[in-house]
């Protein structure tokens, strides 16, 4: 028998022939290189509450280190439920309509690989987070991509209903949106609940800043319109609403026959979540105030950053949740949206995320997305970098 003298890897098909390093990898590595204040990738530069590592700490020190239930620690599913009745008014059972995973981002995989086969369709409202399609292709789905309003990001509807056809299964929306700030209005929220009342197709409705609602508007969630509730999932996030967006923990809820199907997906993907972080959370949760306060909070960084830009070229869009800023750049430059995204870093120390990166065809609007979830201290660094342009 004989052997090569130059083993070689085998080759194979790629799953993903068309994704290469995502664009946020790209800026924070332009941003450490060139020692810039970095509002592109969207997480804190602050810690989180004192209470909630305590309560993990007893967790770990209490013995809560071993595998919890595969649907997630009973405790914080109850309390999870009451939060979600409590917030929009609808009850899911604990034990058979929520689940607790390892982030929003295995949540939105394990929904589509659990509902979408090959051949079926996808709706996703461009712009969107980076995950939304690779997820589809994965799952041997179709995605169909929908543009927003340019600048607005409002949903057009005829556009959407344009899309539907006898193979779609699934439509994802994001309110609070990523990347946009854009917030659904209750009339857009009853617009897609009569718009999907006469089809099977179910409802995947990424609400992971559900509690980053600002100028004392109400997060309008799936779970409050009877309609999509029946067909939705609903994913929210621990990590963003808490500030601890390593701990990677989020939830799911859905109707019991949606929740069994995810829940197969569910237990041989990662089949459990870190125990200690479930019992800390489940007691955490027990008082209301930090998440009822966050919109505040977040709605007082985006007013200093709203300030500290008046009066600049930089024309803002609105932000009405979320913790992310777009600006309208074409009063500064004609450069695209990705050109300028380096320049600002190479020439200015601010890192910022080109919008055409949430776009399917790369899509060019000169509009580009900060991030706001920083220190005060950082937010005015940055600042004093962006009014020299």
């Amino acid at each position: 028998m004989s052997v090569s003298a130059t083993p070689t890897t085998p080759s194979f098909p790629s799953r993903l022939p068309h994704v290469g390093t995502t664009i946020f990898t790209v800026m924070s590595a332009l941003a450490t290189e060139h020692k810039a204040v970095n509002l592109g990738q969207g997480f804190p530069d602050f810690g989180c509450d004192p209470a909630l590592l305590d309560s993990v700490s007893r967790a770990m020190q209490a013995g809560h280190n071993q595998y919890p239930p595969m649907t997630g620690v009973p405790a914080l599913r109850e309390v999870v439920a009451e939060k979600i009745e409590a917030l929009y008014g609808k009850r899911y059972d604990a034990n058979s309509e929520i689940t607790i995973t390892a982030g929003a981002t295995q949540a939105i995989l394990t929904i589509i690989l659990s509902c979408v086969s090959p051949g079926d369709e996808v709706i996703v409202l461009d712009p969107c987070y980076d995950s939304y399609v690779p997820n589809i292709l994965l799952a041997g789905g179709v995605p169909v991509r929908v543009p927003l309003t340019p600048k607005t990001f409002r949903p057009d509807f005829g556009k959407i209903a344009a899309a539907i056809t006898p193979k779609t299964r699934l439509l994802l929306i994001n309110t609070p949106h990523n990347p946009s700030g854009t917030t659904w209005t209750a009339q857009e929220m009853q617009q897609l609940e009569d718009l999907l009342a006469p089809t099977d197709i179910l409802l995947l409705a990424d609400e992971v800043y559900e509690h980053m609602v600002f100028d004392g508007e109400r997060h309008e969630s799936a779970s409050r319109y009877p309609g999509l509730a029946a067909r939705a999932y609903v994913v929210s996030s621990f990590g963003k609403t808490f500030h601890v967006t390593g701990w990677k923990v989020a939830t799911v809820a859905a109707p019991a026959p949606l929740t069994a199907e995810f829940r197969k997906v569910h237990q041989f993907n990662v089949f459990t979540v870190n125990t200690p972080m479930q019992v800390g959370l489940a007691e955490y949760l027990k008082n209301p105030a930090p998440y009822l306060d966050l919109p505040a909070f977040y709605q007082k960084k985006r007013d200093l950053f709203r300030a500290g830009l008046e009066g600049s070229r930089l024309q803002l869009l609105p932000s009405c949740g979320t913790y992310f800023q777009c600006v309208d750049i074409s009063d500064v430059t004609d450069a695209n949206e990705s050109d300028f995204c380096q320049q600002l870093v190479k020439d200015l120390g601010v890192a910022a995320i080109p919008l055409s990166a949430f776009y399917g065809d790369g899509f060019d609007q000169q509009v580009v997305r900060f991030c706001f979830a920083k220190k005060d201290e950082t937010l005015l660094a940055a600042l004093e970098r962006l009014r020299k342009l």
